[in-house]
């Protein structure tokens, strides 16, 4: 029997993570965030060259358990380093967030093979119903975030006859044209307030006012965006857990069939209609429950905010981790939501270099940043 991957690169990559995001969300001279940038992409590639990136893969794999402890355990540790500043801690939160859509969308993609463009509209919805609902209703708070992914996912079913009709760019295109009629929806409707958005009331659970001042001693306040960071990194770590025992079960199974060749699938008796029924539900769902959360945070939601770009994003951090590897995900959104932020001093031209940096990751690593393993159909078994 082989031997079993250490924990060690995980401990050291999830420390190794947390240093660097803390740094970034730090430092404040574009020079500096410019050349750690640098010396991150250069410490990645001498990673890749002495194998510890492969070490890395392995050791995740070999203790799931473990590895989604220690990232959780450095997003915590960030968080605390972090707890007074207002900024970097809604870009943790930010992140998190787009860590669980993108969740959704590794179910879709990664796992069924469902390609979906309007990643951001199933997200506006479920901003959108929190805005409605906590305006208009006296429900409680943690209810209309469960209702904005369920309302998120109620909309999405609209487009599953055209999808299952379709297949490949045709499917895409049909994705495509719903977020762009949301975005216009939104635009023209004045009751969800047209093109200037709405406000969203902070969140409440028990009692507790998640935009009141937090106080961690006498003398001692945190930033109000506390309560949000650690609730989205619960989310986040509650959707990985949810994502990785779908992969593991026999449901990632049939939807790994279904991606890899339908009509193989079919001629197997796995019903290829309900599996990507499932998958595209289920992603949306996930994607309305961040968009709520996401709404209660920011305090007020616009059209603006949901357009096809950043559908795109949420896309692109799909591929930069690693299609199909839920792990990857985390890595690949704080690239994507920090990195821009922080290099303001481009402005504009720091979506090229965005766009650059992409092309070059899926030029010389295709699968990604962290490419998903060989499926074990039997989870535990190892090969002797």
């Amino acid at each position: 029997m082989t031997r079993r991957a250490p924990a060690w690169p995980t401990v050291l990559a999830a420390a190794a993570g947390a240093a660097t995001v803390t740094l970034f969300l730090r430092l404040e001279a574009q020079w500096e965030i410019a050349l750690l940038a640098l010396m991150v992409v250069a410490a990645a590639l001498a990673a890749t060259r002495l194998g510890l990136l492969g070490r890395f893969e392995a050791s995740s794999a070999a203790h799931p358990r473990f590895a989604l402890g220690a990232t959780l355990a450095a997003a915590l540790a960030v968080t605390a380093l972090l707890h007074d500043s207002h900024f970097e801690l809604l870009m943790l939160a930010t992140v998190a967030l787009y860590v669980t859509a993108c969740l959704g969308l590794t179910l879709q993609l990664g796992y069924a093979g469902v390609v979906n463009f309007a990643g951001a509209a199933f997200f506006g919805i479920g901003a959108y119903t929190a805005a409605v609902l906590m305006t208009h209703s006296a429900l409680p708070h943690l209810l209309v975030l469960a209702l904005g992914g369920m309302l998120a996912g109620l909309i999405g079913s609209v487009l599953l006859l055209p999808m299952l009709r379709t297949r490949g760019h045709y499917a895409a295109l049909i994705t495509i044209a719903f977020g762009i009629l949301f975005r216009t929806f939104l635009e023209v409707n004045d009751t969800l307030g047209g093109p200037q958005g709405l406000k969203v009331p902070g969140l409440e659970v028990g009692g507790f006012s998640f935009n009141a001042p937090v106080f961690l001693g006498a003398q001692r306040e945190a930033s109000f965006y506390l309560g949000y960071t650690l609730l989205a990194l619960l989310l986040a770590a509650g959707t990985f857990v949810l994502v990785k025992r779908l992969e593991r079960s026999w449901v990632g199974l049939s939807l790994d069939a279904v991606r890899s060749d339908e009509t193989a699938a079919a001629a197997y008796g796995i019903d290829v209609a309900r599996w990507k029924i499932m998958a595209f539900t289920a992603g949306n769902v996930l994607a309305g429950l961040a968009g709520a959360l996401y709404a209660t945070m920011a305090g007020f939601v616009a059209p603006a905010s949901f357009t096809f770009g950043d559908s795109l994003l949420m896309l692109s951090i799909v591929l930069l981790g690693g299609s199909g590897n839920p792990l990857g995900v985390i890595p690949a959104a704080v690239l994507v939501v920090v990195l821009p932020e922080k290099l303001q001093v481009i402005q504009e031209y720091r979506l090229l270099l965005f766009a650059l940096l992409v092309i070059l990751i899926l030029r010389f690593r295709p699968d990604g940043l962290l490419p998903r393993r060989m499926r074990e159909y039997f989870p535990g078994w190892r090969q002797t």
